[in-house]
């Protein structure tokens, strides 16, 4: 059974917004079994939504949309809905209490405009929505389904997972009249520290590592690149024994760039290996202005191991808190190995840290020269009673720059951590 997904928003073709609710939709339906073969975007436009909803009931019979639920004039989706259906709008008494409720409970009176969100195609079901005024809606005309939902991302997952998703599979199971259900399974194995094309030799032959059931798809991101593999209409068991064996294949090729699988966040890799070692870490930035003390922060628990940090944008502070020599300053530059490692080690002694980072560089778009291009970092690791250092030309613009230095330092002390360099 196959599905299409619609996104509602003049927001999301402008740029504006990312759409993130095609994301959720699609990996909630995947790992449901549910196979996703087309996704579009319209404007907030009558004629471009009841366009592409009869496209897709045409296509599949079946489509899931996003927005279009609100109570403005620009919100048609349930309006263009009934005019695919052939059927009239009716209000819903028991959602306009409900929406009177909603706003009592907050002590303010209910806008008109709001009674608009209790209009629904006649016949249709309204989904509660515990956490907004706008119901999802579903609507079945015997073979075709068209499931309408609000765009606020935190309620149309809410939406998905709670009701959508459960009554997708009992329909499923309905129309397979007791036949074996497949599923649709992905794993993530997550690498950093190698570029995409690299990474494709270590792999090799995709089909012949990983088998006939399992695709492989490159992600790469300023981070790194994912490797996600997929299992289409296989049984659960044999697709989770598939994958498992997919993720073992992927880590050997792959060595020391896996840092994890899914949606695991390399500072959070870090922070356990460094706590598993007892040790406390302690960061010097320059270039990189905070953005690795607001990685690490961001990890539940990290005051366990994280000791504290220094922005050292300007020479003086690298002079005055970090004990940045001035010979060094003068000789070598700020942006230079000797002053990288003197801020690990500076900071390392302030925060009394066995592990530390020292990081400057010139991140642009201004202050490169000809040996010292913009996007040169000097990355200076502190492991105990030893400090190693790196340089790297970056590309990309300012935030590109920052956010690679940022994630190939966070890496280098993992692998230095783990005894993988």
């Amino acid at each position: 059974m196959d599905y299409e997904t619609l996104t509602v928003g003049t927001e999301l073709l402008l740029g504006f917004t990312v759409d993130t609710n095609a994301a959720v939709m699609g990996r909630l339906l995947a790992e449901a079994g549910l196979a996703v073969r087309r996704h579009v975007s319209v404007r907030d436009e009558a004629g471009a939504i009841r366009h592409a909803l009869r496209a897709a009931l045409e296509h599949t019979g079946s489509v899931i949309v996003s927005g279009g639920l609100g109570p403005t004039e620009d919100d048609r989706t349930a309006a263009c809905a009934a005019e695919v259906f052939g059927r009239r709008l009716v209000r819903s008494a028991d959602h306009v209490a409900r929406l009177e409720a909603w706003y009592q409970r907050r002590g303010v009176p209910m806008p008109v405009a709001n009674l608009k969100q209790a209009d629904a195609p006649e016949g249709a079901t309204l989904l509660d929505n515990p956490l907004g005024t706008a119901p999802g809606l579903w609507i079945e005309d015997g073979p075709r389904l068209a499931v309408l939902l609000p765009g606020v991302p935190k309620e149309l997952r809410g939406l998905m997972e709670q009701q959508v998703v459960p009554r997708l599979v009992e329909r499923r199971g309905r129309a397979a009249q007791g036949h074996g259900g497949t599923v649709v399974r992905s794993r993530t194995v997550r690498t950093t520290g190698i570029g995409e094309s690299a990474l494709a030799d270590l792999v090799g032959d995709a089909r012949q590592l990983l088998g006939e059931r399992v695709t492989l798809a490159y992600l790469p991101t300023l981070a790194g690149t994912d490797l996600r593999c997929t299992t289409w209409d296989l049984p659960a068991d044999e697709a989770d024994a598939a994958l498992g064996k997919a993720v073992e294949a992927l880590r050997a090729r792959a060595g020391a760039h896996v840092y994890g699988e899914g949606d695991e966040d390399l500072a959070a890799v870090l922070l356990r290996r460094l706590e598993a070692e007892g040790v406390k870490l302690a960061l010097a930035e320059s270039c990189t202005g905070g953005l690795l003390g607001a990685r690490v922060t961001a990890v539940p628990g990290s005051s366990r191991v994280f000791a504290g940090g220094v922005v050292a944008y300007d020479d003086e502070v690298k002079l005055g808190q970090l004990g940045v020599s001035a010979d060094a300053l003068a000789h070598d530059g700020a942006v230079s190995e000797a002053v990288a490692r003197q801020m690990a080690d500076g900071v390392a002694r302030g925060f009394g840290a066995e592990a530390a980072i020292g990081v400057t560089g010139i991140a642009g778009p201004d202050g490169g020269t000809a040996e010292k291009p913009v996007g040169t970092v000097w990355i200076a690791i502190r492991w105990r009673d030893r400090t190693r250092a790196f340089t790297f030309v970056f590309p990309g613009d300012r935030d590109d720059v920052r956010q690679r230095a940022a994630q190939w330092a966070l890496d280098r002390l993992r692998r230095i951590a783990s005894g993988l360099t």
